[in-house]
């Protein structure tokens, strides 16, 4: 689709020998939430580490933003607008809230406007900014979540890739999260590409849906169509 963000074109990648992804295409338009799913082991974890330079491609083209991706560094792809955070938060542990935060932000010439970013993550964020002299590991899961979205929004991204977010969070918490990134959405542009679980609340954000299987794209649709679809759900999502 013309004017996408993201274009991924015929994606081939894996470790070592062993491909993990085959020939996968996708789209993420300019603030657009697009929700990769499927069971464990279907590769959506490979597919965001391979789109974030984690991972090496073996086949395809990504593009970002009109620009062809092969080759970029993880550090410049940062620059370029694409914030990756990881399963399992990514949080460091023995820093601080704030130490954490600014670390997203080190790269920054803008110095004015890092500190401006800062302000507005406190904000969007107030338990973190109560906890600021926190350390990682006095946080709760939730918190810790909020901590690691909070220190990629500090870049100000184009693009985030989200890996899991719900992950041990308890449902209500689970929901919070859901709608802060909807919000994000709609106050800022953000576009997120979503590899989540919990294919319910994936969907209830999502403007579009994508699902893997072994590796492989077996469908793109609209969230609504995928929530309505009773066969694809039995069959791959599980529910």
């Amino acid at each position: 689709m013309s004017g996408a963000l993201l274009q991924v074109d015929g994606l081939t990648a894996g470790y070592g020998a062993a491909p993990v992804l085959h020939d996968v295409n996708l789209t993420v338009q300019p603030g657009e939430i697009v929700a990769v799913l499927g069971a464990n082991g279907a590769g959506k974890t490979t597919l965001l580490r391979t789109l974030s330079g984690l991972v090496k491609s073996a086949g395809g083209r990504v593009a970002f933003d009109g620009a062809d991706l092969a080759g970029t560094k993880v550090e410049h792809l940062v620059r370029r607008g694409i914030a990756h955070v990881p399963e399992g938060r990514g949080v460091v542990t023995e820093l601080t809230v704030d130490e954490n935060l600014r670390l997203g932000g080190l790269w920054r010439r803008d110095r004015a406007d890092a500190k401006k970013a800062l302000d507005e993550v406190y904000e969007l964020f107030p338990s973190l900014a109560q906890r600021r002299t926190f350390a990682g590991h006095q946080l709760s899961g939730g918190e810790r979540q909020m901590l690691a979205l909070g220190r990629a929004l500090i870049g100000r991204p184009k693009l985030l890739l989200l890996d899991e977010p719900s992950l041990g969070l308890a449902p209500k918490v689970t929901a919070h999260i859901m709608t802060l990134l909807r919000d994000l959405r709609e106050r800022t542009g953000l576009a997120v590409l979503l590899v989540e679980q919990n294919v319910r609340s994936a969907l209830s954000i999502a403007d579009e849906g994508v699902v893997l299987a072994l590796g492989r794209v077996v469908t793109r649709n609209k969230a609504s169509v995928l929530r309505d679809d009773a066969d694809l759900r039995h069959a791959y999502l599980g529910f």
